[in-house]
């Protein structure tokens, strides 16, 4: 017998509730205080969980249901930390779950609480039906993830790698619908850009602000931040951008066709871009996809406002292009800010990018055939940062799936003002990962 939807719908949407009313901001995070509230549930649905501190108040979980060896186990995986909120700038607190006008808002109703409360819905309706499964089904939901997953997923496969241990993992990064040039398409993220953060550095002469030159450092950073921010660093197409650009070109009308194509030569591409009817939040994705990115974040000078100082640092948060290192960033960057100021690495990772033609990205694309017959679903490039980077370690192929169907301007306030998601995603994202965990561990 199916699952009484309508139940389920009521159920979701209060686990989420649930979990956005624990503040987990990161830092300090106190997921453990997520963890065990998770864990209150399992237990009562008879699923014994393993709760795992990584340090004191950083908790994560991991629980299991049996399958019969014939496969190798699939991860269900989230996190439970969230980012730093401006509570005044919000139409709703951000910690208080509300429901209006058929959304749940709070801070991680995008990232990633909704997947934590969707794949433990999955985890609870095969254990209530004692579904006979033909591999391990693992549920973990991550301290730290928003930090860079030190004390939580990294930990995890460090400390404990066999409990986590899998074939294939499902994750955040993707999932979502894009509505481009009269197509609807579906999105799994197969492959993921890397990391590269840096200071950023000039020195000048100190003095006092009375007496103003221009051998001031403040202005020196102000012009190479001005130069980043203008610049258009060089392009790199990889398989997986290859892949998902022409997927939609096979799909939309004719007359947008050859600029989609376009957007892979690096000769044609900005004008194809202009050219293209799309908002800028695509603008902006379709950038990252094809481009290393470099963002300055915080700036840091001066320690008296009557004093010129003689250092201002600002630091950046960079992506890279799978097959991009830091080298190879630092001499796009010295090519818009030159050799003077000074760029520190501080911390990093490459990119991965990973194979889609398996049978789970096949039974993915065909779960969601049932649902919308014209979406086709694409191979994406994630932009962001996932605890994918620590999972692969173990050999798992990790998709971002978190199935969702929703307007690029509702997806933006993931780490934003007013992040919410509508209970009818909710139950779309459940019903759809229960079909696709069903369909791939469930001997037929």
């Amino acid at each position: 017998m199916p699952p009484n939807w309508n139940a389920v719908r009521d159920q979701v949407a209060r686990y989420l509730q649930d979990l956005i009313r624990i503040d987990t901001s990161n830092p300090p995070g106190n997921e453990i205080r997520a963890a065990e509230y998770l864990a209150g549930v399992l237990n009562g649905e008879g699923i014994e969980p393993t709760v795992l501190e990584s340090a004191p108040g950083r908790g994560n979980i991991i629980a299991r249901l049996k399958g019969d060896g014939r496969a190798p186990p699939l991860l269900l995986m989230a996190h439970l930390d969230v980012v730093p909120v401006e509570a005044d700038k919000w139409s709703h607190p951000p910690f208080g779950a509300e429901m209006v006008d058929g959304y749940v808002w709070g801070r991680g109703t995008l990232d990633t609480k909704d997947l934590v409360a969707a794949e433990l819905m999955v985890l609870l309706l095969l254990k209530r039906e004692n579904t006979r499964l033909s591999r391990d089904i693992i549920f973990m939901a991550n301290a730290d993830e928003e930090a860079g997953g030190r004390l939580g997923a990294g930990w995890i496969v460090d400390k404990h790698p066999d409990l986590i241990r899998a074939e294939y993992a499902i994750n955040e990064g993707a999932g979502f619908t894009l509505d481009l040039l009269g197509q609807r398409f579906f999105t799994c993220q197969t492959s993921e850009k890397g990391t590269a953060r840096f200071a950023m550095r000039t020195r000048g002469r100190s003095g006092h602000a009375s007496q103003p030159h221009p051998d001031n450092a403040v202005l020196k950073l102000a012009e190479a931040i001005q130069r980043i921010g203008a610049a258009e660093f060089p392009h790199h197409a990889t398989r997986s951008a290859r892949e998902f650009f022409e997927g939609i070109a096979a799909r939309v009308n004719r007359q947008y066709r050859a600029d989609v194509l376009a957007l892979l030569d690096a000769e044609k591409y900005g004008a194809a871009l202009k050219r293209l009817p799309i908002d800028d939040s695509l603008r902006s994705m379709f950038y990252a996809m094809l481009h290393n990115t470099a963002t300055p974040t915080m700036l840091n000078a001066g320690t008296k406002i009557n004093v010129i100082p003689s250092i201002a640092e600002a630091r950046c948060d960079a992506r890279l292009i799978p097959g991009q290192t830091p080298d190879d960033l630092l001499r796009e960057l010295r090519a818009v800010i030159g050799s003077r100021v000074q760029v520190e690495f501080e911390d990093g990772r490459l990119g991965r990018e990973s194979e889609y033609k398996t049978p789970l990205f096949d039974v993915i694309a065909r779960v969601l055939a049932r649902y919308e017959p014209r979406a086709p679903l694409l191979p994406l490039l994630g932009v962001g940062a996932t605890d994918a980077r620590h999972v692969t370690k173990l050999g798992t192929q990790v998709y971002g799936f978190r199935p969702m169907i929703a307007p690029m301007a509702e997806l933006d306030t993931v780490h934003g003002h007013n992040e919410r998601v509508s209970i009818d995603n909710m139950l779309f994202g459940a019903r759809v990962l229960y079909d696709v965990v069903s369909e791939f561990c469930v001997r037929g």
